[in-house]
């Protein structure tokens, strides 16, 4: 029995480096922000995942980091994320540039952009409308902000992040990759992650996708979005569950 005991932890250890090492494989170094100009992430998604919430924490990641930030309420078709993510700038201490309901999303990213510069931001965070990953007319108008935001800023976006719901499940591979049909997404934002139950989505978007995981949604407050940690997620993917306390 004590040799079954050392056989299965050896096994569960093995399992665990394994695990580590598929989440661990895309994780690449991002490219150095050109100088003079801020660093651009532009945030991407399907509707309801929670885009514009992982947005504005994002803000309040960099302003307590020290980051000058500005918002670009990209979302010009909810007024909801507009209201949203004025609170989040008002909360966190970012710039934030907004336009009216309706507004062409490419004018107030230029305008956005173009205020990052006047102000020398570190950081500017592009919220844009979320879409049906299946409709291409609507894909097509997030490859338009795109031509906007490097049109203005050579090299910029740094960043695209596609957020998706743990949820989902394996519709969550197929929203990436249409949208990486279509963007050059370099990372992943997760949310609704418990650390165990959707294990499975984050090793398909790591192994299958060779995506990062760069953040996980852990709850609604400010400090809910965390940096993903493979060891720390292959061990607690692997952790017994607890005991309900039921008799």
């Amino acid at each position: 029995q004590e040799a079954r005991g050392e056989s299965a932890t050896s096994l569960a250890e093995r399992l665990e480096r394994e695990i580590e090492a598929i989440l661990e494989g895309p994780i690449r170094a991002p490219a150095p922000t050109a100088a003079g100009r801020p660093h651009v992430i532009m945030v991407v998604g399907v509707n309801g995942v929670g885009k514009t919430t992982s947005v504005g924490k994002l803000a309040a990641r960099f302003a307590r980091a020290g980051r000058r930030t500005l918002i670009v309420a990209g979302d010009t078709f909810r007024a909801a994320a507009i209201e949203q993510l004025t609170v989040w700038a008002e909360r966190s201490g970012a710039d934030l540039v907004r336009h009216q309901q309706g507004g062409d999303p490419g004018a107030v990213v230029f305008d956005g952009l173009r205020a990052a510069v006047a102000r020398k931001v570190d950081v500017v965070i592009i919220d844009t409308a979320g879409r049906l990953h299946t409709k291409s007319n609507l894909m097509d108008e997030l490859v338009k902000v795109r031509r906007v935001i490097s049109r203005e800023l050579e090299g910029a976006p740094d960043e695209t992040w596609l957020v998706i719901d743990a949820v989902t499940g394996q519709n969550g591979l197929a929203q990436a990759r249409a949208f990486m049909q279509h963007l050059q997404v370099t990372g992943v934002i997760l949310t609704k992650l418990d650390g165990t139950a959707r294990g499975g989505i984050v090793l398909a978007i790591a192994g299958e996708l060779n995506l990062p995981i760069r953040f996980v949604g852990v709850g609604e407050g400010v400090d809910d979005l965390r940096e993903f940690d493979p060891r720390e997620f292959a061990a607690a993917l692997l952790a017994p569950p607890e005991p309900s306390g039921l008799s």
